[in-house]
């Protein structure tokens, strides 16, 4: 533990605290919602229906889900390309997802580009800034106009160990501590910085960075989601009542390429197996069949209404037309120039 304050979360028990049985079928749902969807997307690349890169969170259902459903009904968050649980918590429909990266004209972007740039001011969801770094001042901001006007609202923006390296992010942070706005920073330490190792990264562990900040900080297991949900649940209190932002570091490892464009073959392969060993997806469902919070039928069930789900946004999007070309400048320019 770093800095001022204690967001460090206890052993995680079988049940979280505050968490009941209808909380960790949701908590399971949205993670196989997002391992569903992406394995999806995938296949979809593969046979060329992608418009664009592909990039997928396999792995990091648990940070993603677990740190999103830590929030409040009007709380946001600022994503990236890894975190599609925690937009899927926030209530974004899962056809969007579909349709943006099929390039179709019911997609957000109306059809523009084929990503994960998908956002909005009313789904509390902070438009995805593809600059690794960029995101934090702009996710300070939102926190410093909910201070100002003295709303009891959190941000909560995810990158991963990368992001650290930026000079935005130093900024962001700083501003951040020294306003002690209602920031919740959520690190996924993914190993890799696209082909570079974390270890030729930083030196000494990533918690420890935020010291000199007086940040306070913590390192969780971010392939356990109950544990990720316990520390953001209290850096998100933290942030709520005035005590300033927080930092998570979410130990977990990208199991994929940087993008499916990318082999990861700078990867050594014993490490892989090793973090497939944990995977969170997995794990969870283990837990809860464990703690008899599921039976193994209705973990079936679920997986199979999930699959279905996936189904039907993904027909939606398929039914969605290509984008009219003739609209290629809506959105773009100011109808009201305020000049000549």
């Amino acid at each position: 533990m770093t800095g001022r304050g204690d967001i460090t979360a206890a052993t995680t028990p079988a049940v979280s605290p505050g968490l009941g049985a209808d909380d960790l079928r949701t908590l399971y749902r949205y993670m196989l919602l997002q391992r569903q969807a992406e394995d999806r997307i995938v296949k979809l690349y593969r046979q060329g229906a992608v418009v664009g890169a592909c990039f997928t969170g396999y792995g990091h259902e648990a940070i993603a889900v677990g740190a999103a459903y830590a929030l409040g009904p009007h709380d946001v968050v600022s994503t990236l390309h890894r975190d599609l649980g925690a937009r899927l918590v926030l209530g974004m429909p899962l056809r969007y997802y579909f349709a943006n990266f099929l390039g179709r004209a019911g997609s957000p972007t109306r059809g523009r580009e084929g990503n994960l740039h998908i956002g909005g001011l009313g789904p509390r969801i902070l438009l995805h800034i593809d600059h690794i770094g960029a995101s934090i001042p702009v996710a300070a901001g939102a926190a410093l106009g909910f201070a100002v006007r003295q709303e009891p609202r959190v941000v909560m923006a995810f990158f991963g160990e990368g992001t650290l390296a930026t000079g935005e992010f130093h900024e962001g942070a700083n501003l951040a501590a020294v306003l002690r706005l209602p920031l919740v920073l959520v690190c996924w330490n993914n190993q890799f910085a696209y082909s570079t190792p974390v270890e030729r990264e930083v030196v000494g562990p990533l918690v420890d960075r935020m010291a000199g900040y007086g940040i306070a900080s913590c390192a969780v297991d971010g392939n356990d989601v109950l544990a990720v949900y316990d520390a953001a649940r209290r850096a998100v209190d933290r942030a709520r009542e005035g005590q300033g932002p927080s930092f998570l570091e979410c130990r977990t490892m990208r199991i994929r390429g940087h993008s499916e464009a990318d082999d990861a073959s700078y990867v050594p392969q014993a490490l892989i197996d090793e973090w497939r060993r944990r995977d969170p997806v997995e794990r969870f469902d283990q837990r809860l069949i464990e703690t008899q919070a599921l039976t193994a039928e209705q973990a079936a069930d679920l997986r199979a209404a999930v699959l279905a789900e996936v189904d039907d946004a993904q027909a939606w999007a398929e039914a969605s037309p290509a984008p009219d070309p003739s609209e290629l400048g809506r959105g773009v320019y100011c109808e009201d120039r305020p000049w000549p």
